[in-house]
């Protein structure tokens, strides 16, 4: 296994875009925590990009935020050019898929002609890199399980699965998934592509299934499901997703794509009715106990896949990754960082929370 090129004697210096979203911000805060590595975060402070999920890092010594657009191509070549980039790590995504069905058209803007305009500044950079420097740059996609559509009651998605993307949001991030394996296989820039299962975890932007459950159930509100709430996701502590994508990054394979999944598949009835569980045992006094009873079914969302889950075999045998938290430790983490952590629910959400059809849908 070759040695660690984010942990060793020679740091990185990483550009990551969408580094104030939930993934991203998470992955900045555990880079900067775990490593020695110099990062600049461009982010374009949309609706599930904020400031306030950097606020901590505003003196880092070895931090800078960048307000700008990936599709900004003097923007992104200055950049690398400027702080000498050598990996790019692309968070930077629409990623709801019911804003995707209400409004595709930004979807294909950031998700498809972003990440072209981030590959082909990359090109040209890369191509101007000394040959030692060449060999260390890295670009790395961030993509998610959707892209392979829907499982039956059986099997696993892996690096191996066809595309079949059924949402507008998913059809963008698969469109994405193939400029940067065309960027590798024309012009060998030397790429990487994770495709993730669910996220859960601090930050996420409280439209998504479990903060919005959370955040609904403390106000004792309904709290929506889905269909018939059977719809089963892999769900992925979002620390464990940034250790996969870091190992990824110092020993993954170029042109290689490694999906990362947390080996714990539940109903999103399952996972509300967890989170209520969890918040009697953690708010025994709150006056919607049990917050089972809150729970309401609501009419189904258009192209609602029925199930997902990663076979993340790859990873653990060539890299040596493996999630360290089960989703019951994972998702207690989560439930107290959202309860100790409510002035930042409510200060991302005061200004541009549109609250577009929420419901008990997926996490990504």
């Amino acid at each position: 296994m070759s040695a660690p090129l984010l942990l060793n004697d020679a740091p990185r210096t990483l550009l990551v875009t969408g580094g104030a979203g939930f993934i991203g911000g998470n992955f900045v805060h555990w880079l900067l925590t775990n490593s020695t590595a110099r990062v600049i975060t461009l982010d374009q402070l949309t609706y599930a990009g904020h400031l306030a999920t950097l606020a901590d890092l505003t003196t880092h010594p070895r931090h800078v935020f960048i307000h700008g657009d990936i599709g900004n191509r003097e923007l992104v070549s200055q950049l690398l050019i400027d702080y000498h980039i050598d990996t790019i790590i692309n968070f930077a995504a629409e990623s709801h898929v019911d804003r995707s069905i209400d409004g595709p058209a930004a979807f294909v803007m950031t998700n498809i002609v972003g990440t072209f305009n981030l590959l082909d500044c990359a090109r040209a950079y890369w191509s101007q890199l000394a040959n030692e420097q060449r060999d260390r740059f890295r670009f790395l996609q961030v993509s998610t399980d959707e892209v392979y559509g829907s499982l039956g009651a059986t099997g696993y998605f892996n690096e191996n699965t066809p595309y079949a993307p059924n949402s507008p949001y998913s059809a963008s991030k698969a469109a994405a998934d193939h400029l940067v394996r065309a960027w590798y296989h024309t012009y060998g820039l030397p790429v990487l592509t994770t495709n993730c299962s669910n996220n859960y975890g601090p930050y996420q932007f409280p439209e998504k299934l479990i903060p919005l459950m959370i955040a609904k159930a403390v106000r004792g509100e309904a709290l929506p499901i889905y269909g018939d709430g059977g719809n089963i996701r892999d769900w992925l502590y979002v620390e464990d997703h940034c250790r996969g994508i870091v190992r990824v990054l110092e020993a993954g394979r170029a042109g290689a794509v490694y999906p990362i999944g947390g080996n714990s598949e539940k109903t999103n009835l399952e996972v509300v009715d967890t989170l209520c569980d969890l918040l009697d045992a953690l708010l025994p006094h709150s006056p919607h106990c049990p917050h089972r009873q809150l729970k309401t079914f609501v009419a189904d969302r258009p192209g609602h896949d029925r199930r997902y889950a990663i076979d993340a075999s790859k990873i653990e045998r060539e890299l040596g990754w493996s999630a360290q938290e089960t989703f019951t430790s994972g998702l207690r983490r989560t439930v107290e960082w959202y309860l100790n952590n409510q002035s930042w629910c409510q200060q991302v959400t005061q200004d541009n929370y549109a609250g577009q059809r929420l419901g008990g849908g997926v996490n990504n």
